[in-house]
Parts: structure tokens; C-alpha cells; sequence
């Protein structure tokens, strides 16, 4: 027994995916390599290096009222450090989930400790419209306001969330 598949767009009844196929469509959030998140980083790991060095570089003083006000210094440069470098990690970006079960998107940010707390829900039937360019994917309301703009990674999420929102809500392209 051969299963031959056929990848026409937009999908007819007769080969839309039943419920039991659909599977939710998750896109990430990604920070681009911009100009402020560079320095930020690149800030980050300067001032965690600055609170170290401060106390091997050579002539370094290390008389009593010098070495507190070093310690309050190397404390402070490194916990700036520190909250530079993770403000920009991957783990701090939320999730959005396209669900075709319950045809919603959801927006899911991990908290404090470390579970997803859905930050927004939309059903499909408050989206007035989709817009689709070529590397991401635009949410409109009902009055057309943007509600969210998303990156899409691949040509094949393009096509997925395509194929799940077809119907459903105005795609613009």
C-alpha cells in the first residue's frame, strides 16, 4: 500500500488535515544580531572581566579603605555583567503557539521558575487578517491594528501556518 501525498496550496476539503493529524505550530522569538544587543553583550562581558581584573592587574592597592570600595566596585560591575549577557539569552524570548484544535495563538513566556505562563491569547476569530513577507509573519485585530509580528525560520512553517490559518482568518500577502 503506497500513501502519495500532494503539497497544493491552499488545501481542499478532501486532503485538509484532520484534527487527529494537526499538531500546534510553535515560533520562536529570536533576538537578530542588532547593534544594541551586540553591545550589550559586548558590555556584559566587559564589565565581568573589569570586576576580576581590578584586583590581579599589577600596582593594584589593596590598603583598607581601598579594598571595600573595590569590593562594592567588583560587585557591581558583576552583577551588571551578569544581567547584560542573560537579558539577551534565548531562554528569556517567548513562544507562540498556533493551535488548530482550539484555533488560537498563544504567546507563552517562561517565568521565574522556568514554566511557560501564556502571556496573550487570541482565537482566530478575533484576527482580522494575517500578512505574510518573507521572513515573518504579521497578526492584525479586527480593526487592523498589529497585535504581533513573528520571524518565521523556514519556507516550511510559512507553508504550515498557511495551510492552518487558511479559512479561518484573511491572509494578506
Amino acid at each position: 500500500m503506497t500513501a502519495t501525498t500532494t503539497n497544493t496550496f491552499p488545501p481542499t476539503p478532501e486532503i485538509a488535515p484532520s484534527f487527529s493529524e494537526s499538531f500546534p505550530l510553535v515560533l520562536n522569538f529570536r533576538a537578530g544580531a542588532t547593534i544594541p544587543g551586540v553591545l550589550a553583550r559586548l558590555g556584559g562581558m566587559a564589565l565581568v572581566l573589569a570586576s576580576a581584573l581590578m584586583w590581579i592587574m599589577p600596582g593594584s592597592q589593596f590598603e583598607t579603605e581601598l579594598v571595600l570600595i573595590k569590593l562594592g566596585a567588583s560587585v557591581l560591575f558583576l552583577m551588571a555583567g551578569v544581567v547584560l549577557l542573560v537579558s539577551g539569552h534565548p531562554d528569556n524570548r517567548p513562544d507562540a503557539y498556533f493551535d488548530p484544535i482550539r484555533r488560537e495563538v498563544r504567546i507563552l513566556q517562561k517565568n521565574k521558575k522556568g514554566r511557560p505562563t501564556t502571556v496573550l491569547r487570541r482565537s482566530y476569530d478575533s484576527l482580522g487578517s494575517v500578512r505574510f513577507a518573507e521572513q515573518t509573519v504579521e497578526l492584525y485585530d479586527l480593526g487592523g491594528q498589529r497585535i504581533l509580528s513573528l520571524p518565521l525560520e523556514s519556507v516550511e512553517a510559512r507553508t504550515e501556518l498557511r495551510k492552518q490559518l487558511f479559512g479561518l482568518v484573511d491572509i494578506r500577502s
